[in-house]
């Protein structure tokens, strides 16, 4: 038997023949490991590195998830009276505005479907609360048209008033109390997004009177905005029909009726965004672009006029409800994608000691 096989016109012994296949075998799968190593090792890297820029400003802060909504809903307006925070209003599945208003209890994880409905259906409305009593303007009505009526909801009867209407009607404006007083800013004045609006405008509920303010320096919808130390802080928004996103952030001092620009742009551009404040910090969530939707939290700290990324919601999306109680954010409902997608998703932001500091 001849044991020899016959390579490139030179014979070898069968034993070299399977000695050099097997040297280029372990070669060969040594070489793999060392790649799959090296890979592994650029991953856990790159996580570790992507998990402490997101936990800088609070190695404790987290996400978990409550109990959903009962009803999903976008473009949706938010908004708490104590440990009760009340959604309002919006998009239900089919497309339709609502009159819907359901109340979740952060302190049982429970929502309340027994409260009383919007006296007409709204959506991209606004809402603030003070006194026990929540207040939503403007927003639009079924047909887009914008609306100047402000409704009152007494928590302690579950019974709809209605107040003086605003000077301007409007849809998708921001809405804020300070000192008892209510504010009132932007919003769209036309049928679908095609007249940013700069009004400031404020309700005394003590009058029933509103009375016209400085305009906002930037005429914008889809914004948002919260309180600091008796200042409103007015955030992103778009400025025209499309996806026109901006990243501005415009401050206005009720004393002295004046605005101030020169801030510190948030450092993403978005719109359909939601707004709150804690410790003297805002946190700006969600929001849509032409791309997609945003699941961005991001937070301004007005003492330093600086921002920083917090971790991110779980779930992105845009036209979601934001309130804030005992160092807890909640983000409520909103869509997915862009355009009449709703969801029922309620997560809370757990805030960590070293960002309420």
């Amino acid at each position: 038997m001849n044991n020899k096989f016959q390579i490139r016109g030179s014979t070898l012994p069968l034993y070299l023949i399977l000695r050099k296949t097997a040297i280029v075998n372990l070669l060969s799968s040594t070489f793999l490991i060392i790649v799959l190593c090296t890979a592994l090792v650029f991953s856990i890297h790159s996580i570790i590195t992507l998990q402490y820029s997101f936990s800088q400003q609070g190695a404790d802060s987290f996400w978990t998830r409550g109990i959903d909504m009962p009803r999903v809903t976008t473009e949706a307006t938010a908004t708490n009276l104590g440990d009760e925070v009340y959604v309002i209003g919006g998009y239900d599945e089919e497309g339709e505005g609502v009159g819907m208003v359901d109340m979740y209890n952060t302190t049982t994880n429970t929502w309340a479907e027994n409260i009383t409905q919007l006296p007409v259906p709204l959506h991209h409305t606004s809402a603030a609360s003070d006194q026990g009593k929540i207040y939503v303007a403007g927003g639009y009505t079924g047909d887009w048209t914008s609306s100047d009526r402000l409704f009152i909801y007494d928590s302690q009867t579950n019974q709809w008033t209605q107040g003086n209407p605003m000077p301007t009607p409007r849809g998708y404006p921001t809405a804020n109390f300070v000192n008892g007083v209510l504010y009132v800013m932007g919003g769209d004045g036309g049928e679908g997004y095609d007249r940013a609006l700069n009004a400031t405008e404020s309700y005394d509920p003590n009058t029933n009177q509103w009375t016209i303010h400085s305009s906002m320096p930037t005429p914008r919808h889809h914004a948002a905005s919260a309180v600091v130390d008796d200042n409103i802080y007015v955030i992103g928004g778009r400025i025209g029909e499309e996806l026109n996103n901006v990243d501005l952030i415009e401050k206005y001092d009720p004393v002295s009726d004046q605005w101030t620009t020169d801030l510190e742009p948030m450092p993403s551009k978005r719109s359909g965004i939601a707004a709150t404040s804690v410790n003297g910090s805002i946190y700006v969530l969600g929001g849509e672009q032409n791309q997609g939707t945003f699941n961005n939290n991001e937070r301004y700290d007005p003492a330093t006029d600086t921002w920083s990324e917090e971790l991110p919601m779980m779930n992105a999306r845009h036209g979601l409800g934001v309130a804030s109680y005992d160092d807890k954010i909640y983000a409520i409902g909103g869509g997915a994608e862009r355009g009449f997608f709703t969801s029922g998703i309620n997560e809370i932001f757990h805030l960590s000691n070293f960002t309420n500091s």
